[in-house]
């Protein structure tokens, strides 16, 4: 697993560096796990294209891609319950992305700080 952090500093090379460890899908995307620095509980799953994933390194505020709008957003840009990102791990085969991130409010569209409310219990699914 490979982790890169905004106190390395941004350079071309990161971003490079990056993105060489990626592999993104037939869209030119790959999913984003996102999770709270302290609790270590999940927010959160998104998608990035390569220009959010340099956008997030290069400004530490946490960018995805929309595939319904076909556009990149900042977490937060309108809600104000940003994302800043404290550190960005790519697994063993470059096909997912965790970001553990400093979260402000609440991190589901829903209102609610983690997207993962429901669970299943034998045949049904239960809000937590």
């Amino acid at each position: 697993m490979t982790k890169f952090t905004p106190a390395d500093g941004f350079t071309s090379q990161t971003a490079d560096a990056v993105l060489g460890e990626l592999s993104f899908n037939k869209d030119g995307l790959v999913p984003v796990i996102a999770q709270d620095v302290i609790s270590g509980q999940v927010l959160m799953m998104a998608w990035m294209n390569a220009d959010s994933v340099v956008e997030t390194l290069k400004t530490g505020w946490v960018t995805y891609w929309s595939r319904s709008r076909q556009e990149a957003w900042r977490k937060g840009e309108t809600s104000g319950h940003i994302q800043k990102l404290v550190e960005m791990r790519i697994d063993c085969d470059g096909d997912t992305i965790l970001l553990s991130v400093d979260q402000t409010g609440p991190a589901c569209h829903l209102g609610t700080r983690t997207c993962f409310t429901r669970r299943a219990v034998k045949d049904t699914l239960k809000d937590s």
